[in-house]
């Protein structure tokens, strides 16, 4: 029976029906994001996809006859076709991801994200491609049962039946249609741990996608309790007049700013957690005293009679008014004055309270002190701004968990399961200011510090973590199933690998949906525990025996809890990395000693190889 096709029929078809399988996949797409725009996407995607795929047929007509040539069995050719399709796809997906990423993506580090996609999507609609012409390529690339027939026998091969001389069937040692085959299906799990990657891409990007949805939901209830608040003050604001020896005002009216000489603010920290779906959003009560006093010492250019201190006033900043619970009060100088909302000017604060205060030149060289107390709420964080002299904040909470960060750390500080407790002091060589402020603070001195009050996200950043490592869970899980295969002289299907490898990726969906409800530490333990023992039971069903299933059990969970230990540690998780590398790689090699790989069915090397 002749061939019904030819080099150029089945090139054509093969690359005419991976056009028709793309243009109906971005069809798909748009139908179910942009139901309008699914005629013009289906014209312009077929029309670009034909041009632009011009080089894959030009690569067929180069190829396909010389795999036609071969002497191998059908389904050697079909791999060796499915390998080219892989590399074309490659090639287009590199290209698309250097050239569209500047275009659609802030980051340039989005490369491999968007050309693993397409490569994905390029590859699915070839294979697709190839599944709807198998007969054509079963009538084009005939069937060689054996190296030693004389030439491909198209037609129905279910019905014929070829005979040898046993002797002549025997396989030997260097036979080079097994080492052909041990290297091709070596080729071929190699480039199914590359394709496994691409879903990783996509966990990783769910995650970061439920990590911002965290953000925003917190965002979101702290905007209507009250944002991350800094407390500033309090400080004397007196307004100035520059004049020449006859009195006369030299420039417009300025002002100055005099700071306490001595400053201590004593505070508690109530946390407390509002649920908002499945999120915990962790918002504070504070209550604060402040007590100290001012010690006004002007500088040599500054002339007492031409400061208004009628005008002066009282201040304190306040970042967001809606956190402020009840009135705020601050005894000055034996008087008790109940401030407002406004600053009469902003060298140090933008928003804040303010109160009119008698000043004289008289008690303006004496001690004047004060005290108060200020009930505040918000959320993320509570700031203070050290604008004393001399001063010294400390805070209590039973918050176990906090994050000092800002200008300074604690000088003192506890941390336990009862809470935390802090202490910060800051002296007048600790700041870039004296007490007498003429002008305004700089912008890029940035002396806001205090403590964090985030609800903690780390199961985010740890199933990140665990993410990136897929390709090690991946790579020796198939190699691990690469080798039982060999020693077990049972192949397995390409297709019984990527099940395996999507068990494997799922792994990571359920880490980051269960790890949101509870502790990440149980979490990680209920997602391992599912999926080793579902490829426990995937390999015990397909090998028929429990031993190679329990070395997947075993291998799996030391895999699992190895990883799990390079995620908890931060400084030297790269010293026991490279160290647990290194031991794993020697398990492989040591597992790996007696396959003869230029004939897996001999399992053991002979002891005269050499």
């Amino acid at each position: 029976m002749s061939k019904e096709y030819t080099d150029y029929s089945i090139s054509a078809r093969l690359w005419f029906h991976t056009v028709l399988t793309f243009t109906a996949g971005v069809s798909i797409c748009f139908l179910i994001g942009e139901p309008r725009g699914v005629i013009p996407a289906l014209f312009v995607s077929f029309f670009a996809s034909l041009v632009g795929s011009l080089p894959v047929l030009i690569v067929y007509f180069f190829t396909v006859f010389r795999i036609e040539a071969m002497e191998k069995r059908f389904t050697t050719k079909v791999y060796y076709l499915v390998g080219i399709n892989f590399l074309l796809s490659l090639c287009y997906g590199v290209i698309a991801g250097i050239v569209f990423s500047p275009f659609y993506w802030k980051n340039a580090d989005q490369i491999l994200e968007v050309a693993l996609a397409i490569t994905t999507a390029l590859f699915t609609c070839s294979g697709i491609a190839i599944l709807l012409n198998l007969k054509p390529l079963k009538n084009y690339f005939g069937y060689y049962d054996h190296p030693a027939e004389t030439g491909p026998q198209p037609g129905n091969f279910s019905n014929q039946t070829y005979t040898y001389m046993e002797t002549s069937y025997a396989p030997k040692p260097s036979q080079p249609g097994n080492n052909n085959k041990v290297l091709i299906k070596a080729c071929i799990t190699g480039a199914l741990i590359l394709v496994m990657l691409i879903p990783t891409v996509f966990v990783q990007s769910l995650v970061q996608e439920r990590e911002q949805r965290q953000k925003e939901i917190v965002e979101e209830v702290s905007s209507k309790w009250a944002s991350a608040q800094t407390i500033s003050g309090p400080y004397i604001v007196v307004p100035h007049v520059k004049t020449d020896e006859k009195g006369l005002p030299l420039a417009a009216q300025t002002n100055i700013t005099l700071l306490p000489e001595e400053l201590s603010v004593n505070g508690q920290i109530i946390p407390e957690q509002r649920p908002r779906s499945i999120y915990k959003v962790l918002l504070y009560h504070s209550d604060l005293n402040l007590q100290g006093n001012f010690k006004v010492s002007l500088p040599k250019d500054i002339n007492p009679a031409n400061l208004k201190l009628d005008e002066a006033r009282l201040c304190i900043g306040i970042k967001d008014f809606k956190g402020i619970e009840e009135k705020v009060a601050i005894t000055f100088n034996g008087a008790r004055y109940t401030l407002s909302p406004g600053l009469p000017t902003n060298p140090i604060d933008t928003d804040g309270l303010s109160v009119p205060i008698p000043l004289t030149s008289e008690n303006l060289l004496l001690p004047l002190s004060f005290a108060g107390n200020i009930k505040i709420r918000g959320s993320e964080q509570l700031h203070f701004m050290p604008l004393s002299a001399n001063s010294t904040f400390s805070m209590q909470s039973e918050w176990p968990s906090p994050s000092f960060n800002g200008y300074g750390l604690p000088t003192d500080y506890t941390i336990n399961s009862k809470g935390f407790n802090a202490v910060w002091k800051f002296n007048q060589a600790n700041l870039p200011f004296s007490t007498v402020i003429t002008g305004s603070l700089k912008k890029d001195n940035n002396l806001s510090f205090g403590v964090s009050m985030v609800q903690p996200a780390d199961q985010y950043a740890q199933t990140m973590r665990s993410a990136k490592y897929a390709v090690l869970i991946i790579g020796l899980s198939f190699a691990l199933f690469f080798i039982t295969e060999l020693m077990q002289n049972k192949p397995v299907h390409p297709v019984q690998y990527i099940l395996v490898g999507f068990a494997l990726v799922i792994f990571y969906t359920l880490l980051l949906s269960i790890s949101e409800l509870i502790r990440f530490v149980y979490a990680y333990g209920i997602a391992a525990t599912a999926t080793i023992a579902l490829i426990t039971m995937y390999v015990k069903s397909h090998f028929k025996n429990w031993k190679p299933a329990l070395a997947f059990t075993s291998v799996l969970t030391l895999l699992y809890a190895f990883i799990f230990v390079l995620i908890s540690l931060e400084d030297t998780s790269l010293l026991i990395g490279s160290i647990g590398l290194f031991i794993i790689l020697a398990l492989i090699m040591y597992a790996s000693r007696k396959i003869n790989w230029y004939n897996p069915a001999l399992k053991t090397v002979p002891n005269d190889a050499a």
